[in-house]
């Protein structure tokens, strides 16, 4: 008996913690003639409803520029912050959406960019892009070009980051990975070979937000290139600064 008593209880429980969690979700009034709602958080999304002048929304979420909102009749979507910032508080004053720092980073997932630095001597330019799976975990592919005096190098890696304190402006990060090195020489008073090896890296730095959907880095790996030869050969990539942004 008691057993069937909390099988129903339990759901009564749930929903009523469902229904208190919404009663605290922030509410706007829209004061434009109508804001538009998505399918999606991005303009590529179609418009599939109109909430018009005077109704009430609840915002469910925000993921950087768009926001999920659900109407008093229940329809939820995504709204840019362009129609947002039309919109009122109950009280009839302005929204206020000054840029949330924190909430546009913490809830980033895709990130690109471009970096620049040394390799053994070499200078290096790096493209890179990734995809976190949380906070702090995070897998990177990055394609790097080393041209130099006496050879030209190419590498492309693929490998995870995590990130210590991902809250903190200024966040320091590990990283681990693998990928492959190409290295033509380019004398022409000794015949060579072009080269394609294995390469693995470890190292270490720092990402730090400046403001909206934009990140510095600088970075170090220890990188060890497996040659065909005995021994293998390690190489100090410095990335003194770069530049990333995400969405």
């Amino acid at each position: 008996m008691h057993c069937w008593l909390r099988l129903l209880i339990l759901p009564v429980l749930f929903l009523a913690a469902v229904a208190q969690a919404d009663e605290n979700l922030p509410k706007i009034l829209i004061a434009d003639p109508y804001i538009e709602l998505h399918t999606g958080p991005g303009r590529g999304y179609p418009v599939f409803h109109v909430s018009e002048r005077g109704q009430e929304v609840e915002i469910i979420k925000r993921r950087t520029d768009w926001f999920m909102v659900r109407t008093s009749r229940g329809v939820e979507g995504w709204v840019p912050r362009e129609q947002m910032l039309a919109t009122l508080a109950p009280t009839g004053e302005s929204l206020d959406l000054d840029e949330p720092a924190r909430e546009n980073y913490m809830s980033r997932r895709w990130q690109g960019g471009v970096m620049a630095g040394d390799f053994s001597g070499a200078s290096l330019i790096s493209v890179f892009g990734g995809y976190a799976f949380s906070d702090n975990l995070s897998i990177e592919l990055t394609l790097n070009h080393m041209p130099g005096e006496f050879t030209s190098a190419y590498s492309a890696t693929l490998g995870l980051m995590h990130v210590f304190v991902p809250e903190w402006r200024a966040s320091p990060y590990f990283t681990l990975g693998t990928g492959v090195i190409h290295i033509e020489p380019r004398t022409t008073l000794v015949e060579a070979e072009d080269r394609t090896d294995q390469i693995g890296y470890v190292g270490g730095g720092v990402q730090f937000y400046l403001t909206r959907r934009f990140m510095l880095r600088t970075e170090y790996r220890k990188d060890i290139i497996f040659t065909s030869r005995d021994d293998n050969e390690e190489v100090d990539e410095w990335k003194y600064i770069g530049f990333a942004f995400f969405f």
